[in-house]
């Protein structure tokens, strides 16, 4: 079994003491996204736990745990999102030269084999333009030659529950902007060579559109050959039937919970309401099973 940690908020940076506490105890709960009285129970031993993969803009929190990871036998690897966006879009996320210090930390503890950069999902507005996408990725590039080997690139998609929020930032002077198609495939282009000249393979994700003409593969987040590559372990090659259909990932458990991440990033789709988003991180219990405590449920399964 793979474990997601997580694709619907950021564990490492937030809720780092609660993983660690389930990774103890052998165990958490995840209560179902759609019918919350559906609890699952989830095993976290690591007989069967395959991998873990973490979703994060900053694994600071996480790394001081990564000893006894590794102690306990789990094999791991990290996607970590660095972009330069600004505030108005992402309020809350480390600086660039932070997350880049924090990257090149991480890498030098883990490998840089296990260090996945995420230059995603690019937003186009007026200043965040195809040249400023084109020089933020080379700048970010070079500071992080030789400590990964991946990189994955995608384009925003706008979900109808964020789109509110984005009116309002259109209202306050940040509207997002939709370049064209010969543009969108010289920036591809562009960020490919420069993912290459720094020694770094580049994949898409779970984008309809296909740009293997601009140097860039469909990409699995989740990816059993690379999990072949890095950790010498064969798992399922079967797509995780709970992703978007654009998505490649193999099948994964996921441990988090929408609504519970406190970046506030404006296009987020984990996220639909900030300000439960920080009550649900207030009467989050680091004990409890499941990363929102639920005393009156009982687990299934």
């Amino acid at each position: 079994m793979i474990i997601s940690a997580s694709r619907r908020t950021d564990i490492p940076a937030f809720y780092s003491e609660w993983f660690m506490n389930r990774i103890r105890a052998g165990f958490c709960t995840v209560p179902n996204p759609i019918r919350k009285n559906q609890i699952s129970r989830v095993s976290l031993r690591r007989k069967d736990v395959d991998v873990i993969v973490f979703w994060t803009r900053n694994p600071g929190p996480l790394m001081e745990h990564l000893d006894e990871l590794d102690e306990r036998g789990y094999r791991y690897y990290f996607h970590f999102t660095i972009m330069d966006n600004p505030r108005a879009l992402d309020p809350r996320c480390p600086q660039v030269a932070e997350a880049i210090e924090t990257a090149r930390r991480l890498a030098d503890r883990i490998g840089p084999g296990k260090l996945i950069w995420r230059y995603d999902p690019i937003v186009f507005t007026g200043h965040l333009n195809v040249e400023f996408h084109k020089q933020t990725y080379d700048r970010i590039a070079g500071a992080l030659r030789g400590h990964t080997y991946r990189s994955v690139v995608s384009i925003i998609d706008v979900y109808r529950k964020i789109g509110k929020r984005l009116r309002s930032l259109a209202e306050n002077g940040v509207a997002l902007t939709t370049p064209g198609t010969q543009s969108v495939g010289d920036l591809m282009r562009s960020i490919a060579g420069t993912a290459k000249a720094n020694g770094m393979e580049i994949f898409s994700c779970a984008e309809e559109t296909d740009f293997s003409s601009c140097g860039i593969l469909p990409g699995k987040c989740i990816d059993e050959a690379y999990i072949t590559r890095v950790f010498g372990l064969k798992v399922s090659g079967a797509n995780d039937p709970f992703q978007r259909k654009a998505c490649g990932c193999v099948a994964s458990k996921d441990i988090g919970a929408y609504d519970t991440c406190l970046f506030g990033c404006a296009y987020c789709y984990a996220t639909a309401d900030f300000a439960l988003a920080r009550e649900n991180r207030q009467r989050h219990n680091s004990a409890s099973p499941s990363l929102l405590f639920q005393p009156c449920l009982t687990p299934m399964g």
